[in-house]
């Protein structure tokens, strides 16, 4: 069995593992990383073999940290991604590479829409009809979303969405609220097959599928990184959110995971403190002294218009596992369209925790 994990901010660890009689088995690490002494390899692998295959990664990386020679030195690589990469092993997980990403890139939509898009669009994934996709959204109109487990009078001022004329919807995945305004966010989702993330906790699957944006920032010359759970910062705060929700296969069969971020490009924030009740203890949570600090704009950091960064994230991914563009289906939009109308816009889904 044969597993890969990039470590967060590291390099790759790849693994080579039977399991037998319900042990590990011809335990063999290897990988890009920097390892100091020699002989730590050597105890990496031996520490591993022998160990019980259903030992979870934290299990693993235990073992590995009391084997390693006093002295080592890891540099790209953890005793905690060796252990995932294990797991992915031993759970038969894809790589990015083993896909035929599809782009969806399509005109402005509405909010409840793109709400709508998102789940019709995994749960095709999930199905096996649509391969893994990366859809990147533009917005018909300015917006608050809420996390499915969210109450809406305690996040949203009523009055001031009316006055700013901010549709509320909310979406199928937990987290928190996002602001946002046509040509001021930049929102993308992935579909993709359970597969992609199996062997990795729920955090870990956050920092596996925000990788790849992390590098395309880096190529505009941001240092971007992933704060748990969810959130994308940089050394001058926070620049977007990301939340997941899992999506069951036909017949209770493996399914897919719906990924997806909103990134601030421009916000207008004295607007979003008049549409959203930012209580004091989550700004403290994010230790920060106002929301200006808390949204960050991806214009003031690159320099650059809001096509343009979308246009280096797209190539950014496609240089990294392949990009073909695509579209959603005549059957795809008119699913999309009546769950719009039937659940994400009706008041009884928005208003389901009051």
């Amino acid at each position: 069995m044969h597993g890969e994990y990039k470590v967060p901010g590291g390099k790759l660890v790849v693994v080579d593992v039977e399991s037998e009689d319900g042990v590990l088995r011809q335990v063999r690490v290897a990988g890009d990383f920097f390892l100091e002494p020699d002989e730590a390899l050597d105890a990496v692998n031996a520490a591993l073999e022998g160990a019980p295959a259903d030992t979870d990664a934290a299990g693993l990386a235990a073992r590995i940290d009391a084997a390693l020679p006093v002295g080592t030195v890891m540099y790209g690589l953890t005793s905690e991604g060796v252990g995932v990469a294990v797991r992915r092993a031993l759970a038969h997980a894809t790589d990015w590479t083993d896909y035929d990403w599809q782009l969806i890139h399509e005109g402005p939509q509405s909010p409840a829409l793109h709400m709508a898009l998102d789940e019709v669009l995994t749960a095709e994934v999930a199905a096996g009809r649509r391969p893994p996709t990366l859809r990147v959204w533009e917005w018909a109109s300015p917006a608050v979303i809420i996390g499915s487990f969210q109450s809406l009078r305690n996040e949203v001022d009523a009055d001031g969405a009316a006055r700013h004329g901010v549709e509320v919807v909310r979406r199928i995945s937990g987290g928190g609220a996002m602001f946002v305004e046509p040509g001021n966010t930049i929102t993308y989702s992935l579909s993709v097959p359970e597969a992609l993330v199996q062997g990795l906790s729920f955090q870990d699957s956050y920092a596996y599928l925000d990788d790849w944006v992390l590098g395309a920032l880096g190529d505009m010359g941001i240092r971007a990184w992933y704060q748990p759970l969810n959130d994308i910062a940089t050394d001058q705060g926070k620049i977007a959110g990301a939340a997941q929700k899992r999506i069951v296969g036909p017949g209770g069969g493996p399914g897919a995971v719906l990924h997806h971020v909103t990134m601030s490009y421009d916000i207008d924030a004295g607007k979003m403190l008049d549409v959203l009740r930012i209580g004091r203890e989550k700004m403290s949570d994010k230790g920060t002294k106002s929301a200006k600090k808390r949204v960050d704009p991806l214009r003031r950091q690159t320099g650059l218009a809001r096509e343009t960064v979308i246009e280096r994230m797209i190539e950014s991914f496609g240089s990294r596992y392949g990009l073909t563009g695509g579209k959603v289906t005549d059957e795809e939009l008119a699913r999309a369209q009546e769950l719009a109308r039937a659940k994400f816009g009706a008041p009884q889904w928005t208003a389901r925790v009051p």
